[in-house]
């Protein structure tokens, strides 16, 4: 069974994955850090962690929690910067054997478009992953990707000056329509899209009546949040033409086909590499045998072929 992925643009540039499972920001380090854990040029592609103009510490501990089915994180970005990036990690990266993406986080839109046009002169990277959803940051963050208006300035910003890379633009669950945010994101011309980042979420300790975060509030991935991301990935990929990303809560080839079934496109695995270093490795092992136990000879064709009448 070849699971191979084309990616398609609107302006015809195609992102070519040999299956369609990625890495999800801010889960895979910078991708070197898995290299004892299994072969990464096997991924569909490799998205670091966010990368922002200057380094960031994040926010104080503690930053993650554990839920029941799921896990709480107020990391805050933590990163060391894009130029560390590029003269430190991606040169180990086997950026000719696997789409290397890099995921971008700033303040504002003149910021995203300076980091746009940094990473557009690197040949080593595929394409532009655009976090305008994160819960944890005071600036920008979640706000960019809650106002159809702001997201729209954040896309165009980056368009301008990401070259030729395709642009794909990470939504929010946390908005009251990811349908018209997945429009809005495709009128101002992002390529692709991908869903869902965490869901705003607290834990708290009754004994010591403090919540379990520094930040109070976090953002809850793992598979607690699989049907709110299957919900929005399907309604997102009826309201737009251009390729869905699915995220949330993905831990085997049945989740990844759950996904496809809806509208997705491909896949990134998260939250599951925190409690298992080998589980994306495992789920591209076995994402071809299960499509050839239901008979599915092409994802494409099996895409968005959900029976709901």
């Amino acid at each position: 069974m070849n699971t191979h992925v084309s990616l398609k643009t609107p302006d015809g540039n195609v992102l070519e994955l040999k299956n369609p499972v990625m890495s999800a920001s801010g889960t895979f380090g910078y991708g070197t850090e898995f290299m004892p854990y299994g072969d990464i040029s096997k991924l569909g592609a490799i998205i670091v962690k966010g990368l922002s103009l200057k380094p960031r510490p994040g926010n104080p501990l503690p930053r993650v929690a554990e839920t029941p089915c799921g896990m709480l994180n107020a990391v805050g970005l933590q990163n060391d910067g894009v130029e560390a990036f590029l003269t430190e990690k991606l040169p180990h990266l086997p950026a000719h054997d696997v789409p290397v993406i890099a995921n971008i986080y700033a303040a504002s839109a003149e910021e995203f478009g300076e980091l746009a046009n940094i990473l557009s002169k690197e040949e080593k990277i595929a394409a532009l992953e655009v976090n305008i959803s994160c819960p944890n940051v005071k600036a920008g963050g979640v706000l960019f990707g809650q106002n159809p208006l702001m997201a729209q300035s954040i896309v165009k910003a980056v368009k301008k000056n990401a070259g030729k890379l395709p642009v794909i633009i990470k939504l929010s669950p946390n908005v009251t329509s990811i349908a018209e945010m997945a429009k809005a994101v495709e009128d101002a011309g992002a390529d692709m899209i991908s869903c869902i980042n965490t869901v705003t979420g607290m834990a708290v300790d009754i004994r010591s009546r403090k919540p379990l975060l520094a930040n109070i509030v976090g953002g809850l991935s793992g598979p607690a949040v699989k049907p709110i991301a299957l919900r929005c990935v399907w309604q997102a990929a009826q309201a737009v033409q251009i390729p869905v990303i699915g995220i949330g809560g993905i831990r085997s080839a049945k989740d990844v086909l759950e996904f496809i079934l809806v509208g997705a496109s491909a896949v990134e695995v998260g939250t599951a590499s925190f409690s298992d270093p080998t589980a994306i490795f495992k789920i591209i092992h076995d994402l071809p045998l299960l499509c050839e136990e239901l008979g599915i000879k092409n994802l494409e064709q099996y895409r968005n072929t959900l029976i709901t009448g």
